[in-house]
């Protein structure tokens, strides 16, 4: 998790002024302490999720194979699906945990915020539970923000089932929108926004509120209050990963009794919004006969990518690192028409192996693909235009409709 910089050196520089009061001193001090925190949490959580989305990924892979094989009778794919759902529930957990490391890949649309809430009504009503009144307060005119929509959509649906759990006996659950604009920085020791002009996106409730200590420690995953087995406390966690990577503030108004507030800043930002273009194909999805050179230094992840991909008709170079990637491109004479490679690799990077591989072979499209996202290709979690990523872990068919989608491109 990459905090700011300069939310670290404000604090260190406002603990070191010698004019500053004693309480200043101490707001600082506990700033400085809190994002220290975080970002430790954030790397710890992203660097787990990035090994254990290997694994996951092979697991899955080799569960595709398997079930292929069998006949569809075979009482063996009642297993062979319960393997694949509990891959599918720690693919769910690593994706939280990236969500809060801010590792997970962002593509970031402009959109109407408004738009987003009443397309999220239904949904939001049918999970909180007809005891709990859903009310909207949507400001006309609302200013354009620029935000990944499908993790907003997640930031949403995650407050609405804290607020349920927060209103066991039922309650008011309040949705709202406005422009705010800030004329001078609003800080804490938790969180700290910026002047400029805003999309406020409120979530709060009438439930039982929380007290200082709990308001405290609120954003750190696997931090809950409920009883064992009632939740993974990831879900506020994870709310607050995908906010801050979404250039947002978000902050936490409680008191026990009280009920809760959860504000969220977004930047607002000038032009049309961009409506969301549906690329799923219903077409039969083609094979192919290209060469693609597959670079992953996870082995028995390299081997059951080249495995589906030749069972698909491709041809397939191997490489375990980008040494040996850059030796296969020097002495492949013919042409190379897809380098499918990670992200993260000893000794070379995937975007330095770029750089090195295509003067060799121009014609070669590129596919990264990772357990999260890193700045070697992404600026926060932010996908730059124009690369073309696949997130793991992915199933068979997954990635042959993306390997064949970046080849038709």
């Amino acid at each position: 998790m990459a905090v700011k910089q300069n939310e670290i050196s404000s604090a260190f520089l406002a603990i070191s002024d010698p004019e500053s009061t004693e309480e200043v001193l101490k707001e600082k001090q506990e700033q400085l302490l809190q994002a220290q925190k975080m970002e430790a949490i954030g790397r710890l959580a992203g660097g787990v999720a990035h090994d254990f989305n290997n694994l996951i990924g092979a697991i899955t892979g080799y569960t595709d194979i398997l079930r292929d094989s069998l006949s569809p009778h075979d009482p063996l794919q009642g297993d062979i699906q319960q393997i694949k759902s509990a891959c599918r529930q720690a693919s769910k957990l690593t994706k939280q945990l990236l969500a809060f490391g801010r590792k997970q890949p962002s593509k970031p649309r402009v959109i109407d915020l408004n738009d987003l809430v009443n397309e999220m009504l239904k949904m939001i009503q049918r999970v909180i539970g007809e005891d709990i009144h859903v009310e909207t307060k949507l400001e006309s005119n609302l200013g354009a923000i620029k935000v990944d929509d499908n993790q907003l959509q997640q930031v949403l649906m995650n407050l609405a089932i804290n607020a349920r759990d927060a209103m066991p006996s039922g309650g008011t659950l309040t949705i709202s929108t406005r422009n705010t604009k800030l004329m001078e920085k609003m800080d804490s020791n938790r969180w700290s926004v910026p002047p400029g002009d805003y999309v406020n996106l409120s979530v709060s409730d009438t439930g039982v509120g929380m007290s200082e200590d709990v308001i405290a420690r609120v954003f750190e995953p696997f931090f809950t209050t409920k009883e064992t087995g009632k939740g993974s406390g990831l879900g506020l966690s994870t709310a607050y990963g995908i906010v801050k990577q979404n250039r947002g503030s978000i902050r936490v108004k409680s008191a026990p009794g009280q009920g809760s507030v959860f504000n969220m800043y977004f930047p607002r930002v000038h032009g049309p919004v961009t409506r969301k273009v549906n690329k799923m194909s219903t077409a039969p999805m083609k094979t192919g006969t290209e060469t693609v050179l597959v670079v992953e230094d996870e082995g028995i992840f390299r081997d059951l990518i080249v495995r589906i991909l030749k069972r698909d008709g491709y041809k397939t170079l191997e490489a375990a690192n980008g040494g040996e990637a850059l030796m296969i491109c020097e002495e492949h004479k013919e042409q190379i028409d897809l380098m499918l490679t990670d992200v993260i690799m000893p000794q070379m990077n995937g975007r330095k192996l770029v750089e090195r591989t295509l003067p060799l072979h121009p014609e070669m499209k590129v596919l990264y693909m990772s357990g999260y996202t890193d700045d070697v290709i992404a600026d926060h979690g932010v996908l730059e235009e124009g690369v073309e990523f696949i997130e793991k872990p992915f199933s068979a068919n997954v990635l042959l409709n993306k390997v064949r989608e970046v080849l038709d491109s």
